[in-house]
C-alpha cells in the first residue's frame, strides 16, 4: 500500500504595522526566527490593502499610528472580536511605546485589547504573539508548551554536556563540556583586550 504524505502545514502569516525602520527589522527579526511569514508595513492605507488583499492571522501594530479614536482602530476591534469556530481569523497585539504608556494602556486595558509595553521582554512578547495565534488555531499550541517539551528532551542529553538556547528560533544548542572552556577562554581573551582598549569618548560608556 503506498504511502500518503501529509499535506505541508499552512505557514503562519504576520502582518506589522511600525513605521520606524529599526523597530520593524527587530520585530521582524524575532518573528522570523520562529518560522512565521512577516509582512512590514509603514502606514494604514497600506494596512488596509493587506488586510483586504491577503489573509493574516495576526496583526502586530504599534498603537500610535492606529490611534484610539480612528476608523481603523474600531474596524480592528471588530474584526479582533470574531470567535475562530465563528469565522474569525485574525488577532491583534498592539505595541505601546514607553513613553506613550499613560496615555494609551488604559484605554487598552479598559476594552480588554492585548498589547506590549516596548521595550518588552522577549519571552513575555512572543507568549502573547503565540496566545493569540493558538486563538486562531494558527498553531497547535503556545510557546511555553514547546519550551517545557524542549526542556523535557534536554534532561535526557548527557550528563557531561551542558545546554543552552536561543528562544527566538527555538533550537537547542548543546555543548560538550570541552567546547564551552574554550568558548569561556575566548570570551575572557576578548574581554581583556576590551578592558586595555583607550577609551576615546569618555562620554560614552560603550566606548
Amino acid at each position: 500500500m503506498a504511502n500518503v504524505s501529509k499535506p505541508a502545514p499552512k505557514q503562519v502569516s504576520l502582518l506589522v504595522l511600525e513605521e520606524a525602520s529599526h523597530n520593524a527589522t527587530a520585530l521582524k527579526q524575532i518573528l522570523d526566527g520562529e518560522g512565521w511569514r512577516v509582512r512590514v508595513v509603514q502606514d494604514l492605507p497600506m494596512l488596509h490593502a493587506e488586510l483586504k488583499t491577503a489573509e493574516y492571522s495576526l496583526l502586530i501594530a504599534n498603537i500610535v499610528l492606529v490611534g484610539l479614536d480612528s476608523a481603523t482602530f474600531h474596524v480592528l476591534k471588530e474584526l479582533a472580536s470574531v470567535n475562530a469556530d465563528e469565522g474569525g481569523r485574525i488577532r491583534v497585539l498592539y505595541i505601546v511605546p514607553e513613553l506613550t504608556g499613560a496615555q494609551y494602556v488604559g484605554p487598552l486595558e479598559l476594552e480588554r485589547l492585548p498589547y506590549a509595553v516596548r521595550p518588552f521582554h522577549l519571552h513575555d512578547f512572543l507568549e502573547k504573539v503565540s496566545d493569540l495565534l493558538v486563538e486562531v488555531k494558527a498553531i497547535e499550541g503556545p510557546l511555553r508548551m514547546t519550551r517545557y517539551e524542549f526542556g523535557e528532551a534536554r534532561k535526557k542529553k548527557k550528563e557531561t554536556s551542558r545546554t543552552t538556547s536561543m528562544f527566538a528560533s527555538r533550537d537547542s544548542y548543546v555543548y560538550t563540556e570541552e567546547e564551552l572552556a574554550e568558548y569561556e577562554k575566548q570570551e575572557a581573551e576578548a574581554a581583556k583586550n576590551r578592558r586595555f582598549k583607550p577609551r576615546t569618548n569618555l562620554g560614552d560608556p560603550r566606548a
